[in-house]
């Protein structure tokens, strides 16, 4: 498997366990940070530390102003954040996952995703030099988008059949997919019913189904799983009732081996966030523990998304 140093070094999902040895790490506010790249171009450290490690989510922080921060935040009884130096972007208005992987010669290591900006739709690359800022590069690869909200990806690549699709919330109250094959996208319709739904991020990818976790402006918590089947409907559950009405972001990833998740939920008004985990999605009789809210982190993103690698699967329900 061409990803499977990049998957072990990055294990538990991770470029993000720590500052590695040829950083130093720095306490006050005021020092300087380490470049998040240095932690994939120097991965033993990272992958040391993963194993048997605590629950991170590791948060991307696209801001108004064009840059990009990482923020890793520890799950605990108080949860704790370790941000990384800020690094030259491009502004945008959503953004879905970056997925971290490998050239065929294991000497790149770099991300890669999908952003709305404006009406247009870009995939970013962005390119993780050793000890050096990130270089992100950009391709437009679709127009029309100006009335959708916000975009998930999922990205099913363990086992066939493989599959990668596309979500994007629209203000018609539909939620549209789309099956990314190669460069390219196959458009496979709106599917009605998801109106006051306001975020969004992928918590499961399985060879026959997706699943979303969302909120809506009323505060509630729901699950959509959507199977990849043609025509096939959404089968939503609800999670909470009442609660996340003030996050604009979703953030989720796996953890433990039961098919926990780890979710950071970040309120744009106040620049804060928020951490809790849950069990294995199964609408309201899902368990969640409300970690509360993360210390010493600003979260001014448009909005947050997961740093994750092409081979970390979400199997959360």
């Amino acid at each position: 498997m061409k990803l499977q140093r990049f998957a072990l070094a990055l294990a538990g999902i991770g470029l993000l366990g720590a500052s590695v040895s040829s950083v130093p790490a720095f306490a006050g506010k005021t020092d300087p940070k380490p470049h998040f790249s240095d932690k994939v171009a120097h991965p033993g450290a990272v992958k040391a530390l993963a194993v048997g490690g605590p629950c991170i989510n590791y948060v991307g922080v696209p801001t108004a102003a064009g840059m990009m921060q990482e923020i890793d935040v520890t799950a605990g009884a108080t949860p704790s954040a370790e941000s990384f130096e800020p690094f030259n972007y491009v502004a945008t208005r959503a953004n879905a996952t970056w997925y971290g992987a490998v050239n065929a010669a294991g000497t790149q290591y770099y991300y890669y995703g999908l952003m709305l900006q404006g009406s247009s739709l870009y995939r970013q690359t962005t390119y993780l030099p050793d000890a050096k800022p990130p270089v992100p590069t950009f391709k437009k690869v679709g127009t029309g988008w100006t009335n959708f909200k916000t975009i998930a990806t999922s990205n099913y690549s363990i086992a066939n059949p493989r599959h990668a699709y596309l979500y994007g919330l629209n203000t018609n109250n539909s939620l549209y997919r789309y099956q990314i094959v190669g460069a390219g996208f196959k458009a496979l319709g709106p599917i009605p019913g998801f109106r006051g739904f306001k975020t969004m991020t992928v918590v499961s990818e399985t060879a026959t189904y997706d699943t979303l976790l969302m909120t809506t402006t009323a505060g509630a918590l729901w699950t959509a799983h959507i199977p990849i089947a043609a025509g096939a409907k959404p089968v939503m559950k609800l999670i909470r009732a009442s609660g996340f009405d003030k996050y604009e972001s979703l953030v989720a990833q796996g953890c433990g081996t039961r098919g926990g998740t780890l979710v950071t939920a970040v309120d744009n008004a106040t620049q804060s966030g928020n951490q809790y985990a849950f069990s294995k999605f199964n609408g309201t009789a899902t368990a969640m523990t409300n970690y509360g809210p993360i210390p010493g982190a600003v979260f001014n993103g448009v909005d947050h998304v997961s740093f994750t690698t092409h081979y970390d699967q979400e199997v959360s329900e």
